[in-house]
């Protein structure tokens, strides 16, 4: 105990000590991008299902009784949703990338990963047994490098691992350059599409949308842009099939409750149904990287998304800002190693459809404020 005490200490002296807080201001800081969390829409099918069939939860995996027809039919709607030919749900998308990537890869097998890629895929990547080969960030000479290096070393199979818009950056991946190398090399291009689900796309399915010239495995996390939970592997009859025989993450877990696929299903039709949030979403986050980088200057970064980081440096500066716009009405917090490398402390600003210009104005003024007196 008197170790976990000091490290408590260490943590709270290099001000990288976290504590829970209950959402409060206006919200900068969730991914419910296209205000979805509160449709009412998503509560009257959540309703609808509780009232018709009397349960709360599963009472066991999906294996054992806890298979539900609303989990088999929003299985079967993401697939057409997605143009995949089969899909598969978890209970959350951290479940969903370690299952992947402990199962798929063997020990004949190599994982060319984006050194920036979510922590539940390095998980993944850490408890399998195929070689691994992390890549920087965005380097598409580098994943061809590692690809042939790879297979040098006797790799039989190729698994590319990269998120399609990055979860602290707000930037994205070259998803076309990674497809072709991919089929080069015939190895699966494994996406994982959290923030980019039902915001990007033509149709809002993904940034992998028309991507078909590639073996390709897609993860839509399900409590984003979705607004529920969970998550969805789009991909082959094999890869699900094999992942339903196969990964611990799904044989041994309990199953979610029923009402959460219904609001899934229903959440996926209001992605064709009402395209106007989309639209919206990405007009604000133009509008905000107008606005905040009149305040914040270089240490604004904006790739396109709505995830948009003020790099600040210093984990005690970043922590400073954060709680005056806290104290302002504003919900945004500091995001500080280990999630990102060290010296880039940021303010992570998630922008969502549902804020106003002037929201997003008297934002930019409270962070001018912050800045000054940090």
């Amino acid at each position: 105990m008197e170790r976990l005490k000091a490290e408590i200490e260490r943590l709270r002296q290099a001000h990288s000590y976290r504590a829970l807080k209950t959402a409060s201001g206006r919200d900068f800081t969730s991914n419910d991008y296209l205000g979805l969390a509160a449709h009412p829409a998503l509560r009257e099918a959540a309703k609808a299902a509780l009232d018709e069939y009397g349960v709360v939860g599963a009472g066991g995996s999906r294996l054992l009784r806890g298979h539900h027809p609303l989990h088999a039919l929003l299985e079967e709607r993401a697939a057409e949703f997605f143009q995949s030919p089969k899909a598969l749900y978890f209970g959350s998308g951290y479940l969903a990338n370690l299952a992947l990537f402990s199962t798929l890869p063997d020990r004949h097998d190599a994982v060319i990963f984006d050194e920036f890629v979510h922590a539940s895929m390095k998980e993944g990547i850490h408890a399998g047994v195929g070689a691994r080969f992390k890549v920087p960030h965005n380097d598409v000479a580098a994943f061809r490098d590692n690809l042939a290096r790879a297979r040098t070393r006797g790799a039989k199979g190729l698994w590319i691992a990269v998120e399609s818009v990055y979860s602290m950056d707000g930037d994205f991946a070259p998803l076309k350059e990674l497809a072709d190398l991919a089929q080069e090399f015939n190895a699966t291009l494994i996406v994982d599409e959290a923030h980019a689900t039902g915001v990007f796309g033509a149709t809002g399915r993904g940034l992998c949308e028309g991507l078909t010239h590639v073996s390709l495995i897609g993860v839509h996390t399900c409590g984003k842009s979705l607004g529920v939970s969970g998550a969805l592997v789009s991909a082959s009859e094999l890869i699900v099939d094999y992942l339903v025989n196969k990964a611990r993450p799904f044989v041994y877990a309990t199953a979610s409750p029923p009402l959460l696929p219904a609001a899934l299903i229903r959440a996926l039709e209001l992605i064709d149904e009402e395209p106007w949030r989309r639209a919206q979403l990405l007009a604000r986050a133009n509008f905000a990287h107008q606005t905040l980088s009149e305040v914040a200057g270089d240490a604004l970064r904006f790739a396109g998304s709505q995830i948009i980081p003020v790099v600040l440096g210093g984990e005690e500066r970043t922590l400073k800002v954060a709680s005056a716009l806290q104290d302002a009405g504003f919900d945004v917090r500091a995001i500080r190693p280990p999630t990102v490398p060290m010296g880039t402390s940021r303010l992570r600003i998630s922008i969502n459809a549902m804020q106003s210009e002037t929201d997003i104005s008297e934002l930019s003024d409270a962070l001018g404020r912050a800045l000054g007196s940090a």
